[in-house]
């Protein structure tokens, strides 16, 4: 274990190019553990980058906690209002009454119901896009698929999600200069809202949507709805999105993918988890110690903020033999995209067929995806994010 201080890794800068895998790379190959002075985080944060201690850290009996919040700039003297109460930032009983609320309508079972939806919205833009004119999948792919199925879960009229898709682009990719006119925290307020409004309308007519459903429960607050309407709308969207355009990045730089997929040759979960491994779109988790604590040999007292850095666990060279190189039938992937622990995303099967169908789909209608020039990625740090791929597709 090598104890490392470092620039501050909250900043959005260090991210724009691959050089972010290499720094990745060696810290998780050392196991290091960095320490980030005040800058990003008003008090400074210690980070861990090898797959053992980010599930160590995010382990089901790790002494830490996501109520302060979970991302960078949040601890226990600065936490997140929404605390206690949002899904992704709750424990225990809250946390499992809205895992309980919510995850049947995220479930596998749902997921396949809207399989269909999701080929229909593949084909729909693969329709505008199979005329061999350049196209930009970070922008007319990748936010169109996973925005339409969690429109549809939360119960949002068709005629309002293109609004949302670019309130919850502001709202994630707020540091890039592609969505400087509005701030993150404006975004939120919107996005806040219109579901405020959404909620009054499914209290005089129920639904059997997330809002509806959420609505139906006494327990909770119109802030608690608020909030974990926000939570789905943003998890579903945000990551998936940098998924799908990855997938398609794969198609362009990955020999033979595309025929494998479309011959059946290649086992399309494996393929799945492999994209999810490789794109790896959620940067970081923060937690923040309930108790003192001992990580990679470093004792901690009570709390302290710790990040976990998935895609560097997810490329950890103690793990997965060439972790930079898209393996199609990688086996094992023990990938922790979704996290780890209690918790692991509930929109995983989700987001995993969503994935599947983009692949089959496009294996079927494209005969080839030429990259027309290198991607540029987002300046974040909460998303690990295209900016854009431009890509061309032949159709068969």
């Amino acid at each position: 274990m090598q104890t490392t201080t470092a620039v501050d890794l909250g900043n959005p800068d260090l991210y724009t190019t691959l050089d972010r895998h290499t720094r990745w790379r060696e810290f998780a190959a050392e196991d290091a553990m960095v320490w980030s002075e005040p800058g990003s985080s008003p008090t400074g944060f210690w980070s861990v980058f090898s797959h053992r201690a980010c599930a160590a850290v995010l382990g089901p009996s790790a002494p830490f906690t996501s109520e302060y919040g979970m991302m960078i700039g949040f601890d226990r003297d600065h936490p997140d209002n929404s605390g206690g109460q949002m899904m992704v930032v709750s424990e225990q009983d809250q946390h499992r009454k809205l895992r309980k609320l919510v995850g049947p309508l995220l479930s596998r079972a749902a997921a396949r119901k809207l399989s269909d939806r999701v080929g229909a919205e593949v084909r729909g833009v693969l329709d505008r896009v199979l005329d061999g004119e350049v196209c930009d999948v970070a922008a007319a792919i990748g936010p169109r698929i996973p925005a339409a199925v969690v429109c549809e879960i939360l119960g949002v009229p068709a005629a309002d999600q293109d609004m949302l898709i670019d309130l919850t682009n502001h709202a994630f990719g707020g540091e890039d200069e592609l969505f400087d006119g509005m701030t993150p925290r404006q975004a939120h307020t919107e996005i806040l809202v219109y579901f405020d409004e959404l909620i009054s309308a499914r209290r005089k007519q129920p639904g059997d949507d997330l809002v509806g459903t959420l609505v139906a429960d006494d327990d909770l607050t119109t802030d608690d709805v608020l909030l974990n309407c926000d939570n789905v709308l943003i998890g579903g969207n945000e990551t998936t999105r940098h998924a799908i355009t990855g997938a398609v990045h794969a198609f362009a730089t990955v020999p033979g993918l595309l025929d494998e997929i479309r011959a059946g040759s290649a086992d399309i979960d494996t393929v799945v988890d492999e994209v999810l491994r490789w794109t790896s779109p959620a940067m970081h988790v923060l937690r923040v110690s309930t108790g003192e604590v001992t990580i990679n040999g470093r004792d901690l007292p009570s709390g302290t903020p710790v990040v976990a850095w998935l895609p560097a666990a997810n490329r950890d060279p103690a793990v997965f033999d060439e972790p930079d190189t898209f393996r199609a039938g990688r086996k094992p992937n023990r990938h922790i995209a979704f996290g780890h622990g209690l918790h692991h995303c509930l929109g995983s099967a989700l987001a995993r067929i969503e994935l599947a169908v983009v692949l089959r789909e496009v294996a079927e209608r494209v005969s080839r995806v030429e990259l027309v020039k290198e991607p540029t990625w987002l300046r974040a740090v909460v998303v690990q994010g295209y900016r854009e791929l431009a890509v061309r597709f032949s159709g068969r």
